[in-house]
């Protein structure tokens, strides 16, 4: 066991700032999908709130000290926001232009960053995701004042709840923090590509069990490709690495394919793989000989 030593160099570390949010829009399966970017954010204030001390006595001593449940709550600022958080701010656009309020709030999914600081890189350092589920907005004030030798834009606040998804062989939790001096670099960019999306991919925002299988296996994100059908009775399937294809439970081989009846073929990651939530992954192919 070697001596304590304190702020060595490059390990006087620091977090700061905030940037790339993005806003997910659930499905009617409770997926984040849709993600679109928050421009703006100027501030995102955690906070946590729950587990308070319930003292038990028993022999004419404290006997243990039973904890409420926790909760997750936070505070959103920023300069704007995208158009589809309308409807999360109890806004209806029955009409292009034309905003109703006082309409129920929906529930949306959050990420953004966060950056950490050391005495030798700044605050180029490292970062954390953070990733937010279950959030619902309540109402917030905005102070619209005149334009004066000091302008200042409006810095809009919203006060975020949040409902818990459940982790396997965890609690349930609101939040999951990916800090990226501590993953795989291949499997946080993996991450990022489903957060932020690319060409062909749209931005979703997985849940918490996926996130944690993959940076606990090392799991890469792949898209499947769509068989080709001849509109008669041929499939072409493709090979694409990492996905395997199905009919009728049975795996079939990349290559040609001919059907007798309406068939529907099935898409599902290899082991150590992954697709996008929302992803396309099964076909319907009418049987036309």
């Amino acid at each position: 066991m070697t001596k304590l030593m304190w702020d060595k160099v490059g390990e006087r570390f620091f977090e700061t700032g905030v940037d790339q949010g993005v806003l997910y829009l659930p499905d009617s399966a409770g997926n984040y999908v849709n993600g679109v970017a928050w421009n703006g954010l100027t501030n995102v204030t955690e906070s946590p709130s729950g587990a308070e001390p319930n003292a038990q006595y028993a022999d004419n001593i404290k006997y243990l000290n039973l904890f409420s449940a926790e909760d997750f709550a936070a505070t959103l600022e920023a300069f704007t926001y995208p158009d589809e958080f309308q409807q999360f701010d109890g806004l209806a656009v029955p009409t292009p232009g034309v905003a109703v309020g006082q309409q129920p709030r929906k529930t949306f999914g959050l990420s953004y960053r966060t950056k950490v600081g050391n005495d030798l890189e700044g605050d180029d350092f490292a970062y954390k995701r953070h990733l937010v589920y279950g959030c619902k907005a309540s109402p917030s004030e905005k102070a619209y004042g005149t334009t004066n030798d000091a302008p200042e834009p409006i810095n809009f606040s919203w006060s975020l709840t949040t409902d818990l998804q459940p982790v396997t062989g965890h609690k349930p939790t609101a939040i999951v923090t990916i800090d990226s001096r501590y993953v795989d670099p291949t499997t946080l960019a993996a991450l990022e590509l489903m957060l932020h999306g690319d060409t062909g991919v749209d931005p979703v925002l997985p849940l918490p069990d996926t996130v944690i299988t993959m940076f606990s296996s090392g799991v890469t994100v792949v898209t499947p490709t769509e068989p080709t059908f001849d509109d008669v009775d041929t499939i072409t399937i493709p090979t694409v690495a990492g996905v395997a294809y199905y009919v009728n439970d049975v795996e079939v081989p990349a290559g040609d394919l001919t059907i007798t009846e309406d068939t529907l073929v099935v898409a599902r990651p290899e082991s150590g793989y992954v697709f996008t939530i929302g992803v396309d992954d099964d076909w319907f192919y009418v049987f036309a000989g």
